[in-house]
């Protein structure tokens, strides 16, 4: 785990828009829909939208109809799964392996005709986007 691990709310506060802050820091969630990424095709990377670490591939975005964008498979070790059972459910939650920032959840066997049968349900407003064509980032603010 790097440095911005260890940041404190203030220091995260102070890098943040406050969004930012609630999804990715405060485990919240964007309206589905609304986010940069949900229709989102380009060839590129996904990156942490707290600390800019590599988590997704385009090659594994797919459209799931969920309203979030939607992966079948992170980096690897890249996104760390936590069991969340804080909204009476029984789901798991998916953060940054390196800054252990709030990215979604991940839901299996859904019926998705993906590699792996997951859908990593991402918040846009947790990516940054890096472009395999221009090396250019647009984060999902």
């Amino acid at each position: 785990m790097s440095d911005s691990a260890a940041k404190t709310d203030d220091e995260w506060m102070a890098t943040l828009s406050p969004e930012q802050f609630r999804v990715l820091r405060g485990k919240g969630t964007e309206a589905p829909g609304t986010g940069l990424y949900n229709k989102h095709r380009e060839e590129g990377v996904y990156n942490c939208g707290a600390c800019d670490a590599p988590l997704y591939k385009s090659t594994t975005k797919f459209d799931s109809g969920c309203g979030w964008p939607a992966f079948f498979d992170a980096i690897p070790g890249a996104v760390l799964r936590n069991q969340d059972a804080s909204s009476g459910m029984d789901r798991v939650e998916i953060v940054c392996g390196n800054c252990s920032s709030h990215l979604g959840h991940v839901f299996k066997k859904e019926g998705f005709k993906t590699p792996t049968n997951e859908r990593h349900c991402v918040n846009s407003i947790s990516l940054k986007f890096a472009s395999a064509n221009d090396g250019t980032e647009k984060d999902g603010k």
